[in-house]
């Protein structure tokens, strides 16, 4: 593809000059001899630039100020300033101003030659990773499934993703929320920007304001260097907060004030930052019921809940579970380097049984475990986990054993998660994810059991 190089200044013997140059190296040219004749182009001319070449001292409006007009444009492409009466602070201006370089007058061509070239390398460069990157995030954001739970999903995300409504995503630990958040990223008109996603469950609450809006050096102790915040790395694009449900009550305050005013500090700083992005949260909690206990502000939730959007989970959609499990086979085995496996159809209806109370994610694990450790091509019922298999023998089940017995099992399940409590520090995020359950269901154990934890995490 030849590269179309604009080049804007008010001397035609310069213009020429390069023209021809530019010529001799391949690459197509276009020129304007002031800032306003460039706008006009622009206005009338869908011409795609490779860069440009831009004098700053011109008649009329200036080349910085055009500058400043282009980049209000969004234009991608590297901008070059040249300038006759050049010097330090000129130049410092200019790439503050977003300029790719400077070049003094009377030009080297030799050094405007490697400088255009190493641009149009950059920039190159730059579209190949953000292609891979958007590439990757198709490739981990597709959404399986056929059921009728699963296309009135997809079809809500159709609906909504076009638009630049928030998003509201109520589901359980497992079920795939950040898919959904991923998916509507990927249809949507920001889908070049970052989408950047932030755990609010995983982060200190007295960390979350830095990670959100980052910090200038010496904001506080240990502040050796400034950071951006979340809402920074996002502009333009998608800000996914996750668990929103787990925010308190003064994080949750000072998010509001910054999505209601789309403006924020930086933590140490007086400079105002605007907001440009798009908001999809996610919570695996009744917010409402939340909000009656006094722990989910009320006003958050309806600035947030602007188009919800409910994931149901795994169990209530039984007819995907062999299409998911077939995905993942595929998936897993071309990630590790094997040869595709099969169930066998014993295997298959064993899993189609089991209750998932993980969801997709636990489903997932389990495939990613056979896939590892079953030495065959197929897979045995023999060959699913116990904790498969045994949810699912009628001989397991508590209403069909004696009463001794079913009182054994109650008191083993009890005491087996007071111990493994007592083994992770009593974290329950860090138990559940090793009993292989969602917090909610360890949770309601906890209670059934009358397990006493000190600490609730």
């Amino acid at each position: 593809m030849i590269e179309t190089i604009l080049i804007v200044d008010d001397e035609t013997s310069i213009c020429d000059s390069l023209q021809e140059i530019l010529a001799d190296e391949g690459y197509k040219t276009v020129t304007t001899h002031s800032a306003e004749e460039t706008q006009l182009l622009f206005s009338q001319n869908e011409t795609t630039f490779s860069a440009a070449l831009i004098d700053i001292w011109m008649p009329g409006m200036d080349g910085l100020t055009l500058l400043d007009w282009l980049k209000s444009r969004e234009e991608e492409f590297p901008i070059i300033m040249m300038s006759g009466h050049g010097n330090i602070e000129t130049a410092v201006k200019a790439t503050k101003k977003g300029a790719y370089d400077f070049i003094e007058k009377p030009l080297s061509l030799e050094k405007l030659l490697i400088t255009l070239k190493h641009a149009l390398k950059e920039k190159a460069l730059e579209e190949e990773n953000r292609q891979l990157k958007l590439q990757t995030m198709v490739d981990s954001a597709e959404i399986i499934g056929s059921s009728t739970a699963i296309k009135k999903v997809l079809e809500e995300i159709n609906q909504a993703a076009p638009t630049d409504g928030w998003v509201l995503i109520q589901g359980d630990n497992g079920t795939g929320k950040e898919l959904v958040a991923k998916q509507i990223h990927l249809q949507s008109k920001r889908q070049g920007e970052p989408f950047v996603a932030i755990n609010c469950a995983a982060i200190p609450d007295e960390m979350i304001e830095s990670e959100l809006f980052g910090y200038e050096k010496g904001a506080f102790v240990g502040a050796t260097r400034s950071k951006l915040g979340k809402f920074a790395q996002a502009q333009g694009g998608t800000l996914f907060l996750d668990e929103i449900g787990d925010m308190s009550i003064k994080t949750q305050a000072k998010i509001l004030r910054v999505l209601q005013e789309l403006q924020y500090e930086s933590l140490g700083s007086n400079q105002t930052h605007e907001v440009d992005l798009r908001i999809i949260a996610a919570t695996n909690k009744d917010l409402e019921s939340e909000i009656v206990a006094g722990k989910f502000r009320e006003d958050l939730f309806y600035r947030l809940n602007v188009i919800p959007i409910e994931i149901p989970p795994l169990k209530t959609r039984t007819e995907d579970i062999e299409v998911l499990s077939d995905h993942f086979l595929t998936q897993l085995s071309k990630s590790l380097g094997l040869a595709k496996k099969q169930f066998s159809s014993e295997a298959l209806d064993c899993l189609v049984q089991y209750h998932w109370p993980g969801n997709v994610r636990e489903l997932k694990n389990i495939v990613e475990r056979m896939v590892i450790m079953v030495k065959g091509n197929l897979i045995h019922l023999e060959n699913v986990p116990p904790v498969v298999r045994m949810a699912n023998s009628e001989v397991l089940q508590l209403g069909n054993l004696p009463p001794e017995l079913e009182s054994a099992i109650v008191a083993f399940e009890g005491q087996f998660i007071k111990e493994s409590l007592k083994k992770n520090s009593w974290n329950l995020d860090k138990t559940a994810t090793q009993l292989k359950i969602n917090r909610n269901e360890l949770e309601t154990k906890i209670n059934t059991f009358s397990i006493s934890v000190p600490t609730l995490q």
